[in-house]
């Protein structure tokens, strides 16, 4: 897995300035739109709740994308957090293929 050492952009620097400050929403609007409470929106804006499967259908259904495209940030996201992480990288590396194992 070919891994980039720059962190990708989060669902919350996304969600801020590809979508809210272009169109003019605040979070408080936002939220009514997705309704859902203001700091579920405050928390993805700051990037601390992850986008799950439902909360990216409501985002796809509220922009017009797609789901997928939410996921794959969130994706994105993840693996890099996880890759870059020595705790998960020891975690990782303690694994063996299991044709190794099975030797």
């Amino acid at each position: 897995m070919l891994m980039s050492k720059r962190k990708p952009v989060s669902v919350g620097e996304i969600l801020v300035e590809e979508f809210m400050e272009p169109m003019g929403l605040t979070q408080a609007a936002l939220a009514e739109a997705m309704g859902v409470q203001r700091k579920h929106v405050n928390e993805l804006c700051n990037d601390r709740r992850t986008v799950t499967a439902p909360t990216a259908l409501i985002l796809a259904r509220v922009f017009g994308n797609s789901a997928e495209f939410w996921l794959n940030v969130q994706r994105r996201s993840d693996l890099w957090e996880a890759m870059h992480s020595p705790r998960e990288r020891e975690r990782i590396q303690r694994a063996r293929p299991l044709k190794a194992a099975a030797a």
